[in-house]
Formats: C-alpha cells, structure tokens, sequence
C-alpha cells in the first residue's frame, strides 16, 4: 500500500535540495566577487583554488553531510601557523569555538630532551646527524590516529613540545570532534597524511622571507650563531626533499606575504557572507 504522504514528502526533499543549491551558488558568487577584489591587491591571499572543490565543500556543508578535514602545509616560517590563528580569531567572533579544532604538527615532535642533554648544545646534537626537519623527527602515526579519532566523532588528548628543551608533553590539549577540523604543518600534505583531508591548502613564500622569518623565530627557540646556520642548511635542503613538492597536492594556495591583519579580514567577509546568505534563504 502506497502512502498518501509519499508525494507530498518528495515534494519537500525536492524543495530542500532546490534551496541548498541555490544557497550554494548564492555563496559561491560572493565568494567569486571576494576574490576577485583579492586578486587585486597588492599582496593577494588567495593565490588558485580549485572551483569544483568549493562547490562540493558548500554543498556537503549545507547538507550537514559530514565533517570538513582541513589540512594546510607550508614551508618552515612560510606564514602556516599565522593562517590558522588568524582564520580561527575571525571564526571565534563569529561563531561558537565548537564550530572548528586544530592540531599542529609542530605539537607531535618526538621527545629528543635526553639526546639534546647528551649532545650539550643543539650545534652538538646536529653533529651527531640529528635533524628536526625530516618527517622521522614527528609523530605522524600519533597525529594520524587523532585525526582519525576526530573525523569520527572521538575527542583526543593531543601533546605539547617545548623547543627549548625538546621535550614532549603527552595528553597536553584536549580536542573535540567539531565540523570543521584544521590540521596545519610541515609535513600534512605528505603521503602520511593527505589522504585524511577534504580541502588541501598549500601556503607559498618566497624564499629570503622565509630565511628571515626562520632566523627571527630560532633566536627565542634557543637556537644562534652556527647551530642556527646548520639547522636552516638543513631546513632549506628538506624543504626541497619533503615539502615543497606537496603543493601539487593542493587545492588553495595562499599568498604567505598576505598580513595577519588581512587574512581576518577576508575570513570575516567569507563567514560574514555564509551567515547572510543563510539567514536570508532560511
């Protein structure tokens, strides 16, 4: 026996599908109009992105599909971290912090403490053949695990590393299973990791930027003088190995020249115009 109900439920799924496609295409203009003023700045932030991705990524988002995995890789001082912080400070006075988690790379270092103890200076330890800037040098098999954990809706304990003294802090940060989980380091668009993620973002410096950003950063992580030089030789000469050729990988590649100051902004426009179009449509 057919249901008198039946037609009038099709006619519903039909009506929700017609609004989330014109929810989406509505979202895609103005995000389409947003970059193109990007385009003409100066110091652009978005440098491609892949359209067909964004369309798929809005609509899954609307149909409350799944979550959104969000990995985003870069060289050492390439402007990784700066993206996520500022793109987390414009979504916290948007929306509730529930709405998104991040991991970074940097927390799941292998504890090295006992071995930079042994060596007496970091300049000793790299003599020794040590490298921080090889994927063996992070828990990546820890880090995939709670990413895993994540995408299916289990909270982790996530470690802390102290650069100073290399030491790794396990169970340091609680993380929930939110919508949207942003993985950011140097080694998240490896084979390690790539697979895990529905949107891939690669952030692009040039490279005396990224030199000298390296340098002022190594001096509050206790690294100077000659340890400092090796360890970059040896940043730059991974770099080549591991990361760099990741950003085939990527579906956005972003501007690491872009200010802090302007990736909040174009962030805030983003949501701001999700959260018109959604009000506006129901």
């Amino acid at each position: 026996m057919i249901s008198k109900s039946m037609p009038e439920t099709e006619l519903k799924l039909k009506d929700e599908k017609e609004n989330i496609t014109l929810k989406t295409f509505r979202i895609l203009d103005g995000i389409k109009d947003i970059l193109e003023e990007d385009r003409k700045q100066k110091q652009p932030l978005i440098l491609s992105f892949n359209e067909n991705l964004l369309i798929k990524i809005i609509k899954d988002f609307m149909s409350n599909k799944k979550q959104c995995m969000i990995g985003i890789t870069g060289e050492s001082a390439s402007g990784k971290t700066t993206l996520v912080n500022y793109v987390s400070k414009a979504l916290r006075k948007k929306l509730y912090n529930e709405t998104y988690t991040s991991l970074c790379c940097d927390d799941y270092y292998k504890d090295t403490a006992d071995e930079l103890k042994a060596a007496g200076s970091y300049e000793e330890l790299y003599k020794t053949g040590f490298s921080f800037d090889r994927p063996d040098a992070i828990n990546l098999e820890l880090m995939r695990a709670h990413l895993i954990s994540l995408k299916y809706g289990c909270g982790v304990n996530a470690p802390e590393y102290d650069f100073v003294s290399c030491e790794s802090i396990p169970n340091r940060a609680y993380k929930n299973p939110t919508r949207a989980i942003l993985a950011e380091g140097l080694y998240v668009l490896g084979d390690e990791l790539v697979d895990l993620f529905d949107i891939k973002v690669y952030v692009f410096t040039p490279f005396e930027k990224i030199k000298e950003r390296w340098f002022k950063r190594a001096i509050s992580r206790g690294k100077t003088g000659v340890a400092a030089e090796h360890q970059f030789n040896d940043v730059n000469t991974t770099a080549q190995i591991y990361i760099r050729p990741t950003m085939k990988n990527a579906d956005i590649v972003i501007n690491g020249l872009a200010s802090a100051e302007y990736i909040e902004e174009i962030t805030t426009r983003i949501i701001n115009l999700i959260n018109d179009v959604l009000n506006f449509y129901g």
